[in-house]
């Protein structure tokens, strides 16, 4: 089904101010070429890469069609979309971010990521998935010129993975203030002791980088600066990959969520990033691009599973009639894609300000689409379930993986409760102040 790439209209971020989006002839054409290459290559790659990863004797292998499916992107060009260049870097390695991607901006990736969004796989066949493209931008951004020779160049050219290990079991690492790994100086070496889980892609047998999160200042009267992080290699004396941890019953194979147990492991000083103390402010300017491109992956699924829902009502006939025909099902085929496109603005929105005025002006907005994409998501795909009946949570459609992936984000980069905590809390705030 051809997608929509382009979209006109505005919306207005303050009193006196609108903001249009319009995509760029740029933009325009790399959708195209993104949507292209999806019909051709990836929509048909689909179910033969789920039988290959199902059917394997190693759950851990990588099909070799995705590989080359990853090449074929890349001698096409599709490569590499993000890092945007930002003015809140904290060094000046940020000015050397751009040319590692596109250069473009939150708001021009966005459409592209939303494209990417509609396939489980097309992130990766693009180099444009999680954890790397987050892990990327710290090391354009805070890594040293030999952090990024030795790991973000790999990266970007797609031949090794990463993880971001920050969530503990033992604590609500929804506060990361309570994360317990320690990373303590010893001489002319840090050792890290900890015990993180579902740190994502750390089974994957290409991961070769972790960024770790941990204290190394625990006493500080300034809890978020306490905090810092620190590039381990995941071939280190002393990491072990405990297991894989499942998700509704899913290991996610062959990139894989795990536990992993830091035991005395030592790594050299110059791979502590930016400092002792500062990984707060790295995880902030990790993640609020990261916010983006999970809301904008959730609504090209959704984009998706509704298109899936209008050919079934027009396909499926029960009791005498089509669905299309049945009221109720065209009710929830308006509210859905109602809802679709609310979160697509409120998404391009915070996208646009971040690239404005910077992700602490956008953090209201960013906020509000973490909370209302993964919400939508679930609930426009929930819809589709039941239309689809017992197809639809079977592996003979994408409805089920959907649901996981959506219903999942409802907890990863924070749960909801958090978000919504902080967004009323600092809402109040900024309105009793004014």
């Amino acid at each position: 089904m051809a997608v929509v790439l382009a979209v006109i209209f505005t919306v207005a971020p303050a009193i006196g101010e609108t903001v249009h989006f319009e995509y760029s002839d740029r933009v325009s054409e790399l959708c195209k070429r993104i949507d292209d290459f999806m019909q051709e290559h990836v929509y048909p790659a689909e179910q033969p890469l789920l039988d290959a990863i199902n059917n394997s004797p190693d759950r851990w292998a990588i099909p070799a069609q995705l590989e080359s499916l990853k090449t074929k992107a890349q001698e096409a060009g599709l490569w590499n979309f993000f890092l945007p260049p930002s003015s809140e870097s904290a060094n000046k390695a940020d000015a050397a971010s751009a040319p590692y991607g596109n250069g473009l901006s939150n708001l021009e990736y966005a459409p592209l990521c939303e494209l990417m969004g509609r396939s489980r796989f097309a992130g990766e066949i693009f180099n444009c998935s999680a954890p790397d493209t987050g892990n990327m931008e710290v090391l354009a951004r805070y890594g040293t010129e030999e952090h990024r020779q030795t790991w973000l160049k790999p990266l970007l050219q797609g031949k090794i993975r990463s993880a971001f290990a920050m969530t503990e079991p033992a604590v609500a690492s929804s506060d990361a203030t309570n994360i317990q790994t320690s990373i303590v100086r010893d001489g002319n070496e840090y050792v890290v002791n900890g015990h993180k889980w579902y740190i994502s892609g750390a089974c994957d047998p290409r991961c070769k980088i972790m960024i770790v999160m941990g204290k190394t200042d625990p006493d500080n009267p300034d809890r978020h600066k306490q905090q810092s992080m620190i590039l381990v290699p995941v071939e280190t004396e002393g990491v072990k990959i405990v297991r894989p941890m499942q998700v509704f019953g899913n290991d996610d194979a062959p990139e894989g969520h795990a536990e992993v147990v830091f035991d005395n492991v030592r790594v050299p000083p110059e791979n502590l990033l930016l400092g002792e103390g500062r990984g707060f402010e790295i995880a902030q300017g990790r993640l609020g691009p990261g916010r983006i491109h999970h809301c904008m992956r959730l609504i090209g699924r959704s984009q998706r599973v509704l298109e899936m829902m209008c050919e079934r009502a027009d396909s499926r006939v029960a009791f005498g009639k089509k669905l299309s025909e049945q009221g109720k099902i065209r009710e929830e085929i308006a509210l859905s894609a109602c809802e679709i496109e609310q979160a697509r603005l409120l998404t391009l929105k915070a996208a646009d300000t971040m690239d404005r005025a910077g992700n602490k002006a956008a953090q209201h907005l960013i906020a509000m689409i973490k909370i209302v994409a993964p919400n939508m998501a679930c609930q426009v795909t929930d819809r589709a379930i039941q239309m689809f009946g017992a197809a639809g949570v079977s592996q003979d459609t994408i409805l089920a993986d959907s649901y996981l992936y959506a219903r999942i984000c409802r907890i990863v980069d924070g749960p909801d409760q958090v978000h919504i905590n902080q967004l009323g809390r600092n809402l109040i705030r900024s309105h009793t102040t004014v």
